[in-house]
């Protein structure tokens, strides 16, 4: 059985804002709020597999602490606009 886009994004949203620290919940959220519904099915991929990475390695992505890989570039810059005082102060 395949799932359907509605219960992917569904299922997307629920693990971008039950994450393992406080941060996370909230940059993945909000970006999730803005943006899972006008993904295409690529983007909701990618943002599937950045969702099985660790927190820790994602913040330091968004934080700029250290580069994220290659096929995260992208989808991390767009995070990190979200981000600014939760990273760091705004």
């Amino acid at each position: 059985m395949t799932e359907t886009r509605e219960a992917m994004i569904k299922r997307m949203r629920m693990r971008s804002m039950r994450r393992g620290i406080k941060e996370m919940d909230l940059i993945l959220s909000a970006y999730a709020d803005a943006h899972l519904g006008d993904m295409s099915d690529q983007e909701l991929a990618l943002y599937d597999a950045l969702l099985a990475e660790n927190d820790h390695d994602i913040y330091g992505w968004v934080g700029g602490q250290f580069a994220a890989p290659d096929e995260y570039t992208a989808l991390i810059a767009q995070m990190k606009q979200g981000a600014h005082g939760v990273t760091r102060p705004a």
